[in-house]
Formats: C-alpha cells, structure tokens, sequence
C-alpha cells in the first residue's frame, strides 16, 4: 500500500471494483465480439443510493435513456448489465426495446425490480444489439468475488482498449475506514466532457444520493472530464457511483467534518481511471498532462489545459518528440481565455521552454531524452492569479488512423 502524506489517503494495490464489501461481478463472452468478453455485470447485494453522470452528446443511446428513466424512480441501483461491442445507438424503437429487455433479463436473473438496474452499451454505432446472442446468456452470468470473475467483468468493458482499467483507495472517515473502488473503459472518442468512458464506481460509504450525485459532478468535472484522446465525444458515455452504506459511518453530507475527506477519495479514485482511460489512448504511446497554473480562476486553468491537451499539432509533436513549443502557445491563445501574453511561463519536463513569453535556450539532447518517458508533463503559469488546473490526453500515432480507418472491419 501507499499513503498519501496530505490526504491520508490509501491506494489499495490490486484493489477492484468490488474491494468495497457487498459487490459481485461477471462477466463472459456472447459472440457479439469475435474474441473477447462482451457481457457483464455488476451487482450490489443490497439496494444502493446511485448517482450518474452521462454524455453531453444529444445524440445518446438506447441505454442511456433506459438508465436515466431508471434513476429518475428513486435514485437507487442494485445492479449495471453492460456489454461491449455494439453500442445500441442510433437504432430506433427497435434499439430502445432491445436495452428494456436487457434490463428485465438482469432483474429476472438477480430477482430485482427492473428500474434497479442500469444498462450500459459501448462499441459500434447504428448496428442493431444482436439479442439473440445477449438474451441467452445473461441467464449464464455468474456472479462472484474472486480475482477471475474481476478479470472476465473487466474485459467485457473494452472495446479498443489495449488493457483494463481498475483503482481503489481508501480512508478513515469519522473514524470508519471507507472504500471506493472502480472499473472503467475508454480508449477512442474521448474528449473532455467524456467520450466513449464508462466507469462504474462501488463505494461502502453511506451517503444519501442526492449528496452522491453532487459529489459525483464535482469529481468528473476535474477528472472525466478533463481528459481527450481524439476529440470526439461519444453517445453512450456514463459514469454512475453505487454506494451501499455498509461501512456504517454516519451519513455525509457537505456539513460532515470529513466532507473534504470524502470528496477527495473519490476525485483521486476518478482522476486514477482517468488517466488509465488517457494513456490507453488508440495508438498512444505516451500520457500527456498539461497543468495551468497562476490563472485567474480554476475553470481558466482547466479550460487552457483542455486546449492544450487537445491540439492535434501538440499531440503530434509529441509523438515525434519535437519540442515544438509554439504549438502550445498556440493552443493557449485561442482557448478562449482572457490572459496576459507578455507573462506566460512555460516548461516540459523538468526544461524551461520559456520566461514571460520569450523563448529560452535549451538542449535538444536532453529534452529528446525527456521525451522517451511513457509519461510527458507540460507546465504552464499564467502569472495571473492563484487558481490551477490539469487536464490528461495523449500523443496522437500513425496507430490511431490506422485503428480507426478499419474500425467496423
């Protein structure tokens, strides 16, 4: 394990999304997807207060529409059917009947009232759900807590993605230990405000959903949604939190002293997924976080970073390991940010790139040698203000056309 000094926060190595107790997966293959898992579920073994978030596409598929009428009853969950594969989007009544089925299925095989159960869809657009294949073997899914039924529900997630994607942390809240734990995917059509994410987070925290929900916005805002891969954004994207209360703490609020505490163990649990989902960008070999500081606001500095952490000719550039610095500004400049562009300090890595906007001598050598970390980091400081923000991507490949340009085939 290890502790985080300011927030007493525990990173649970190995941990899962059912390292909260009271959790249960399973996953399988359905033959919607020629190899891989492509079914799977996750269940709460008792009624949990839920909270999500969705895709700002106004395009949004079958199952978002099915989740959300589910949410609106009381706000609580007990189980999430997913598949991967076929995204059920843009498919008409026939698409909306096929996410009601798979949701009366779930609640038939778990025993549960059908608005209990949320329904999540990723993969190919437009393409009617093959329910002659998902029907039957949702009877098959098996629920369980050892590491296999981890391993088989974390691969029915991914589509492109290249591995799976998982965090857990803990901390002591009014003198309880709390427990969030999180599976995620995302790979392609990732741009902030979510894009082709799907994250499912459990947490043993007892919490009243209207609390959860807002805790969950606060969160995504500085996680979720500050991450891109290619820029496009996705019409099945969802974040939901389940939270089941058996850590028996006294019920958080905003009021609760530990409040904070809370909040910041969930944020760390996100920006983890987060950056997972950044770094298995299609094609990618490198993360990139851009960090803003000396903005005048926070919403300033995450809204340059997302700028930057988008461009193109900035991703590029790093992928080619070219310190080419005048892409960054550029990105700065049209952010839409009112800023100062006499002060603007800039570096890569550990290298100075520029002081109040002139351009400083440095060695190509060394910064072609940062540039071979999996990891690149970009400051930037304003020399505005005290507010600071991140954003996460990646560098943009030959790889990345080459797995888009035959997607469907």
């Amino acid at each position: 394990m290890m502790i985080e000094e300011q927030t007493k926060i525990t990173c649970i190595e190995n941990g899962s999304v059912i390292s909260p107790p009271g959790f249960q997966v399973a996953g399988l293959h359905s033959g919607v997807k020629k190899a891989r898992n492509d079914l799977g579920v996750l269940y709460s073994e008792k009624l949990t207060n839920a909270a999500a978030v969705y895709t700002l596409n106004q395009i949004q598929a079958a199952p978002i529409a099915v989740t959300k009428e589910s949410m609106h009853v009381e706000h609580k969950l007990q189980a999430i059917v997913i598949n991967s594969g076929n995204a059920n989007a843009c498919t008409g009544k026939q698409g909306e009947e096929d996410a009601y089925m798979m949701q009366h299925l779930t609640a038939k095989k778990l025993s549960l009232p059908a608005h209990h159960v949320a329904v999540a869809s990723t993969g190919v657009i437009g393409v009617h759900m093959p329910m002659s294949k998902i029907a039957p073997h949702i009877d098959l899914l098996s629920i369980g807590k050892t590491k296999e039924h981890v391993a088989q529900f974390e691969e029915s997630l991914l589509t492109t993605d290249t591995f799976t994607k998982s965090a857990c942390y803990q901390a002591e809240i009014g003198g309880n230990t709390i427990t969030i734990g999180g599976a995620a995917k995302g790979s392609g059509m990732v741009k902030p405000n979510m894009g082709t994410i799907l994250s499912f987070i459990t947490t043993d925290a007892a919490i009243e959903s209207e609390f959860l929900q807002m805790a969950l916005k606060e969160a995504t805002d500085k996680t979720f949604n500050c991450i891109t891969v290619d820029g496009d954004t996705s019409t099945n994207d969802m974040v939901i939190v389940l939270a089941n209360g058996l850590a028996e703490n006294d019920t958080l609020t905003p009021e609760h002293p530990d409040w904070k505490v809370f909040m910041e163990l969930l944020t760390k649990t996100c920006e983890d997924l987060s950056q997972q989902i950044a770094r298995d960008g299609e094609g990618a070999t490198k993360l990139v976080e851009v960090e803003v500081i000396g903005a005048k606001t926070n919403e300033d500095a995450v809204k340059i970073a997302k700028a930057i952490v988008s461009s193109s000719l900035v991703k590029t550039a790093i992928f080619g390991k070219d310190a080419n610095w005048g892409r960054i500004i550029a990105a700065i400049g049209y952010s839409g940010v009112e800023i100062n562009p006499h002060t603007i300090d800039a570096m890569i890595g550990p290298i100075s790139i520029l002081q109040n906007s002139e351009p400083m001598a440095f060695s190509e050598e060394e910064i072609n040698t940062y540039f071979e970390n999996d990891t690149v980091k970009i400051l930037i400081d304003l020399q505005l203000g005290d507010a600071k923000g991140k954003a996460w991507g990646c560098d943009l490949t030959y790889d990345y056309v080459r797995i888009n340009a035959s997607y469907r085939t």
